[in-house]
């Protein structure tokens, strides 16, 4: 299948049109035309080969994981899926299905490593895979979702990405009725967690450096916010909170946050990719508090969170553009001028 998408060729220059082939549909395999596509902060890192220390990039890049798009034709296996269906791919396309991890669902922690939507290696054939910049794409069935009725296309595949990553944690630590969820930052991801945690039944705060933040954490759901510049806000926050999700995408000190959970509570990282600095684990010790990490949710749970966020009617707020302006999103992105995602219209590219 011949088509066309937004590549980058180096870590230098700009995307730029490019056509290329996906392979022929294999028995299980799902092919889309893609609607839309999501712009995630990954994809301007993975563009720029700013992850060198977890693999370089594989020029040339098509990026793209947070992919809304119509099933057009199935292999002979598939029955999952028809021609027409409105489906959803995420950031993994493949995974060995046999191992613990793949057994329970958690396709992205695969023991043989998941392939990646875009960046990743074909586990046949070896091939680089490219993303949903891009007029079609081939998946394998099982990594094919279904798109719930009543969710909008267009702002839907925000949710395949940064949603995931924040209603992985919301889930993993039993996040309801009762719960007392901070999120710290709102920007694409702490957006979608303020949203998620208070469509789960949960009180939110939003802790942030800014008080001129304080209505428009109100406004996305937040019930307090705390402004962490404020050493009084801090304090009188103090064990206030069962679970924290820190959204912050670059290295920081997490102390002060710790300080705002309760006992065994738990800060959850999912947006800094690398070194913390050091803290103390007299909080920790003291309140069998916790701080982790966590990764996209497999393949069950992303399924869950469509359909959650469609009876419960929860989208991101984005900025659709044409794919022409990517690199101008791009530049955007990086200087934090949006609100709070971009979404490619890929109808753009078939009228280019």
């Amino acid at each position: 299948m011949k088509t066309i998408g937004y590549a980058a060729r180096d870590a230098q220059t700009p995307l730029a049109p490019y056509t290329f082939e996906r392979r022929a549909l294999r028995d299980n395999d799902v092919a889309l035309e893609i609607l839309y596509c999501g712009v995630c902060h990954s994809d301007l890192h993975q563009s720029r080969d700013d992850w060198k220390e977890w693999g370089p990039t594989l020029y040339p890049c098509v990026p793209g994981h947070e992919i809304i798009g119509q099933v057009v034709a199935v292999g002979p296996k598939v029955t999952r899926h028809k021609v027409g269906d409105a489906v959803a791919v995420g950031t993994i396309v493949d995974s060995c299905q046999q191992c613990d991890q793949c057994r329970r669902g958690e396709q992205q922690m695969c023991r043989e490593v998941p392939t990646l939507t875009y960046n990743g290696r074909d586990r046949l054939t070896c091939e680089t895979t490219h993303g949903g910049y891009s007029k079609h794409i081939v998946v394998r069935d099982e990594f094919v979702l279904r798109l719930p009725e009543g969710l909008d296309p267009s702002r839907a595949g925000p949710l395949l990405c940064a949603g995931i990553t924040v209603y992985s944690p919301l889930r993993t630590w039993n996040v309801g009725p009762g719960s007392r969820v901070g999120v710290v930052g709102i920007g694409g991801l702490g957006h979608l967690a303020v949203r998620l945690a208070a469509g789960l039944g949960a009180t939110v705060t939003v802790i942030t450096r800014s008080a001129a933040k304080a209505a428009e954490a109100r406004a996305l759901g937040a019930d307090h916010v705390i402004v962490s510049t404020s050493d009084e806000a801090m304090k009188a926050g103090a064990s206030s909170l069962d679970v924290i999700i820190d959204t912050v995408p670059v290295a920081h000190d997490v102390s002060p946050y710790v300080a705002l959970l309760d006992v065994e509570g738990v800060l959850v990282i999912v947006g800094n990719l690398g070194p913390v600095p050091a803290f103390s684990s007299l909080p920790l010790v003291l309140g069998r508090r916790r701080i982790t990490g966590s990764p996209v949710g497999g393949l069950p749970q992303t399924q869950e969170l469509l359909d959650f966020c469609a009876r419960k009617n929860i989208l991101p707020d984005c900025e659709i553009v044409p794919m022409q302006q990517i690199n101008e999103a791009f530049a955007r992105m990086d200087r934090g001028d949006v609100h709070y995602r971009f979404v490619i219209d890929m109808a753009s590219l078939t009228a280019a």
